[in-house]
């Protein structure tokens, strides 16, 4: 797992079970969830919380994960996106990693593959951050002697 595992996740998809599921899981697995039912209710949820990662449902009524994903990345570029679909085609899938998708998960979803996506992006998403801010600075220290 990653450092301190405060990572806020937010789970989008229309099928409760799935939202249970994933909540449940990830809560477990010590990151901090959030779930929507929909890509609008998502979207307000990233406007309120402080979300590191989206795993989003591909196949959603009205507004669908590929719309979803594109206002995600348009308004809030630093959050990884991992879209999951039982139904990915190799279109849906180009057109993801396109609009900024960090990985693309086939359901059912192994436990493994999830968490070990999850580490990856988070571990690509910290450093882009190093290399944006740099390194922590490294004071110099000087003794003098008597």
């Amino acid at each position: 797992m990653i450092g301190d595992k405060k990572i806020s996740i937010l789970a989008i998809d229309d099928e409760p079970s799935i939202l249970g599921t994933l909540e449940g899981i990830l809560t477990d697995e010590g990151y901090r969830m959030f779930a929507a039912v929909s890509g609008p209710k998502g979207l307000s949820i990233l406007m309120r919380e402080k979300i590191d990662t989206v795993l989003l449902d591909v196949w959603m009524p009205g507004m669908d994960g590929i719309e979803t994903l594109e206002k995600i990345k348009k308004i809030y570029p630093e959050v990884s996106v991992i879209l999951l679909s039982g139904h990915g085609n190799k279109e849906t899938v180009a057109k993801a990693f396109q609009l900024g998708a960090s990985d693309f998960l086939r359901k059912p979803i192994s436990l493994d593959n999830l968490l070990n996506s999850i580490e990856e992006v988070t571990k690509k998403r910290q450093q882009k951050r190093v290399r944006k801010t740099g390194p922590p600075s490294r004071r110099s220290i000087s003794f003098e002697t008597h």
